[in-house]
């Protein structure tokens, strides 16, 4: 288990060598990119801010609670900071089990909570030259999550 922030590119596959293990059946990943477009507006770039010592915190305890929740073996995030183009990766998460349904559960849990309580900002800049600070928990999507209905 381990979160950490990087300041150059991710190294996906280094991330995803160490994760390797003969015990597991499953593993699920997620990969956040950066879009070229939010809400009608061409994004430009994103700069991604971060407390630092508590983001790093935070985000070691989510991987715990994800551990304790989920019959999963292995968890590990890494999240960029700093000035991002379109198409740039700003999150790895990645989730080893013995069955691929933990996995799956794990890593959908995980990567909501890391934007729900780990102090990482985005702030996007747009093609028209306006910029805003975007909530990392707002989702764009027409359905709610079963797993956030759940815990509410």
């Amino acid at each position: 288990m381990k979160f950490t922030l990087a300041h150059q590119s991710i190294d996906v596959s280094s991330l995803r060598n160490s994760m390797k293990r003969v015990d597991a059946g499953g593993f699920c990943v997620f990969e956040g990119w950066v879009r070229d477009h939010h809400l009608g507006k061409g994004v430009e770039r994103l700069d991604y801010e971060a407390y630092e010592k508590l983001a790093l915190k935070q985000g070691t305890a989510v991987l715990t609670q994800a551990l304790a929740r989920y019959d999963i073996l292995d968890v590990r995030a890494e999240h960029r900071i700093g000035t991002l183009p379109p198409g740039d990766l700003a999150i790895w998460l990645g989730v080893s089990a013995v069955h691929r349904d933990e996995a799956f559960a794990a890593c959908r849990w995980t990567i909501d909570e890391i934007k729900a309580t780990v102090p990482i900002w985005k702030h996007e800049f747009y093609t028209d030259g306006s910029d805003e600070w975007v909530d990392p928990t707002a989702c764009q999507c027409s359905h709610r999550h079963e797993h956030r209905e759940a815990t509410a």
